[in-house]
C-alpha cells in the first residue's frame, strides 16, 4: 500500500479551502511483526485507531514536538499503516505556506511527515478520521498519479528509527530525485 499512495492526491477540505498534497514519500509500518511500528506491542489508547478499520487515519504526537499521519490499511484488529512522509504541494499553496509559518519555497512546504501534518492542518483531533466518501479527507488518484507509480520509485530503507527497532526493513518508498521528499539524516 505504500508504494501505491505515491503519485496520488491527499486532499483536505478546511472551512477556507482545499488542501491538497500529491504524495511523493511514504513509510510502512506492520504491527506485531515490525519492532519500529506504533503497534508492535499490541493496542493502547493512544494507538487504537492504528488497529482499524482500514481507511482510517492514526494521528500521533511525534517527539512532543509535530503531528504525523498514518493511513490505517490493515483489517480491522491487525495493526498496518503507511506514514505519510512528503508531498508535493498541489491546491491551497498559500494557505499551506501560511500554516507553515510563511514557508516560501514550495519544496519545504510537505518534506517530511511533521511538515506536511501542519501544512495540511491535521492534528491530533483527526486521528481515527476516514478517508471514505462524504468526509473531509480523501485520496485520489487522477491523470498523473500513474506518471508517479511508473519507474523512478526508490525503495529503502526507513528514517528515524532507532537501531534494531526496523531500522534495517526497506518500507520506505519515494518518487526518485523528487526536490519535495524528505531528506535522510
Amino acid at each position: 500500500m505504500a508504494r501505491d499512495l505515491l503519485g496520488c492526491l491527499f486532499v483536505v477540505d478546511h472551512a477556507d479551502g482545499l488542501a491538497v498534497l500529491r504524495l511523493v514519500e511514504t513509510e510502512a509500518y506492520r504491527g506485531a511483526l515490525d519492532p519500529g511500528s506504533h503497534g508492535y506491542r499490541g493496542p493502547r489508547q493512544r494507538n487504537l485507531s492504528m488497529f482499524g478499520p482500514p481507511g482510517r487515519l492514526y494521528v500521533y504526537l511525534s517527539y512532543g514536538v509535530h503531528f504525523c499521519v498514518n493511513v490505517v490499511c490493515g483489517p480491522e484488529g491487525v495493526s498496518e499503516a503507511v506514514l505519510l512522509r512528503a508531498g508535493e504541494p498541489v491546491a491551497g499553496v498559500e494557505r499551506m505556506r501560511a500554516r507553515r509559518g510563511g514557508i516560501e519555497s514550495d519544496r519545504l512546504v510537505a518534506s517530511g511527515p511533521g511538515r506536511l501534518t501542519q501544512a495540511l492542518g491535521i492534528t491530533r483531533e483527526h486521528d481515527g478520521a476516514s478517508l471514505l466518501r462524504g468526509g473531509s479527507m480523501w485520496c485520489a488518484r487522477d491523470g498523473a498519479t500513474e506518471r508517479f507509480q511508473g519507474g523512478g520509485i526508490s525503495q529503502t530503507k526507513r528514517i528515524g528509527l532507532g537501531a534494531g527497532k526496523g531500522d534495517e526493513l526497506p518500507w520506505r518508498f519515494v518518487v526518485g530525485g523528487h526536490p519535495c521528499s524528505s531528506r535522510a539524516r
